[in-house]
């Protein structure tokens, strides 16, 4: 399985928007997809001097799951993210290969 991490830092003043979108507008997009399986939002327990932190984790079964998400899917949704926030965050993407699950 794979693992999308995508690591946010949002303004404060953009926060409680941003929130609300990302919980029923932006993940459930990306879910849409078809090419995640699930996806959590974990607030990151930080410093929030220059904004609020989270990690938003999309799973993928197979990487070319996700090769065809970034190829097909993301430039969009993330134009989406900067035409409504703009400014407003900053992101950076981590990839991870999950070799054991206690779920599973």
């Amino acid at each position: 399985m794979i693992m999308y991490n995508v690591t946010i830092n949002v303004d404060h003043d953009a926060h409680d928007e941003w929130l609300v979108w990302m919980r029923e507008v932006h993940v459930p997009d990306v879910l849409a997809t078809g090419y995640f399986k699930d996806a959590r939002i974990a607030r990151i327990i930080a410093d929030e001097d220059g904004g609020k932190a989270y990690s938003i984790q999309y799973f993928a079964a197979s990487m070319d799951d996700f090769d065809r998400y970034e190829a097909l899917e993301a430039p969009r949704l993330r134009r989406d993210a900067e035409l409504k926030f703009g400014g407003r965050f900053a992101a950076f993407r981590t990839l991870l290969h999950i070799i054991h699950d206690t779920n599973e």
